[in-house]
C-alpha cells in the first residue's frame, strides 16, 4: 500500500513549492519534524565512519531541513533543488552547505568521485511524472543515477527516501538505478504501519553488501540493523559541556557566522538579540 496524497499530480515541482508553500518548510514545526526524523534515517543508512566528516550531496535539498541534520552530524554538504523559493528559505535560515538550483532529470553536474554519499529526501517521485512534453520519466532518471553514480567514490552510498505512487514505479525507479551500475534495493521501515511506514531506496556504488533491514522487522530485532544515528544525536546533546553548544544556542549562532564569514559569505551583523528565542505573538 503506497501513499495516497500526490503533489507531483497537482502541478511540477518549481512550480508546486511556490512562495506560500515553501514559507510552510521555514516556520511548520511539524513538517521540520518529519523532514528532520527522515533525515536521521537517511543518515543512519548511509552508514558512515564515525567521528569523521564527509562530503555529502542532497538532492532535492529543498528549504535545507536535511541539509541541517548533515550539519549537525559534522559534514559538509551541497544541496541542489529545482525550486527557487524553497532555496530562498534555505538563505533565509543560513544553512551552511552550498546551494544549486538544478532539475534532477538533467542530472547532477560534479566531477568523478566527489562526495562520500548522498541523500534525498521526498524527491525522487517527481520523476516519474512527465511534467513536460520532451520529458522521459526513464531517460531522466537514468540521467540522474549516471552521473550520480560518477560523483560517488567507490563504495559510497546512495539513500533516496521517496514516496512510489504503485509497485510499478518502484520496478522502474530501481531498474533504472541498476543499468547505471547501482547495486542495493528498497528498505521499508514499519511495513505492517499504515501511518508510519517509510521507504528508502538504498544504492551501493561500485561495492555491493547487504542491504540494511528495515525498521519495525524482524530482521531488525534480530540485529541485522546498523548503528543508531538518532540515538547519538541525543547522546551527544546529552553530553558535557565540552562538547560544543547546543543548536541554535547564541555561541553556536556566533560560531556559525565566523565559519561563514571565513568562508567569504555574508552574514547579518551581531546584535544582543542573535541567539535570543522568540515569545510567540498571541493574537
Amino acid at each position: 500500500q503506497f501513499s495516497m496524497s500526490r503533489p507531483e499530480h497537482i502541478a511540477p515541482p518549481e512550480i508546486f513549492y511556490d512562495e506560500e508553500e515553501a514559507a510552510k518548510y521555514g516556520s511548520s514545526s511539524r513538517m521540520r519534524e518529519i523532514q528532520a526524523t527522515m533525515s536521521i534515517r537517511a543518515l543512519e543508512l548511509l552508514n558512515l565512519p564515525q567521528d569523521e566528516p564527509a562530503f555529502l550531496l542532497d538532492l532535492g535539498c529543498g528549504s535545507g531541513l536535511s541539509g541541517e541534520i548533515l550539519t549537525e552530524a559534522g559534514h559538509q554538504w551541497v544541496g541542489l533543488d529545482i525550486s527557487t523559493h524553497m532555496l530562498d528559505v534555505a538563505q533565509q535560515q543560513e544553512v551552511e552547505g552550498d546551494l544549486i538550483l538544478g532539475d534532477l532529470g538533467d542530472g547532477v553536474p560534479f566531477r568523478p568521485g566527489m562526495f562520500d554519499g548522498a541523500i534525498s529526501i521526498s524527491a525522487l517521485q517527481w520523476l516519474c511524472n512527465a511534467d513536460k512534453r520532451w520529458h522521459v520519466p526513464k531517460k531522466r532518471l537514468i540521467k540522474l543515477f549516471e552521473t550520480l553514480y560518477a560523483s560517488l567514490r567507490r563504495g559510497a552510498r546512495a539513500i533516496f527516501q521517496l514516496y512510489p505512487e504503485n509497485s510499478e514505479q518502484v520496478e522502474l525507479i530501481t531498474m533504472c538505478a541498476m543499468t547505471c551500475g547501482f547495486t542495493g534495493g528498497l528498505v521499508v521501515d514499519f511495513p505492517h504501519s499504515a501511518k508510519a511506514k517509510k521507504y528508502f531506496l538504498v544504492l551501493f556504488a561500485g561495492q555491493s553488501t547487504q542491504l540494511p533491514a528495515g525498521l519495525g522487522t524482524a530482521e531488525a530485532e534480530n540485529g541485522n540493523s546498523i548503528r543508531n544515528v538518532e540515538r547519538d544525536r541525543k547522546a551527544k546533546k546529552r553530553g558535557k559541556k565540552n562538547q560544543g553548544p547546543s543548536v541554535k544556542s547564541k555561541e553556536w549562532i556566533m560560531r556559525k557566522k565566523d565559519r561563514q564569514r571565513k568562508q567569504g559569505k555574508i552574514t547579518k551583523r551581531d546584535s544582543k538579540y542573535s541567539g535570543r528565542k522568540r515569545t510567540a505573538k498571541k493574537h
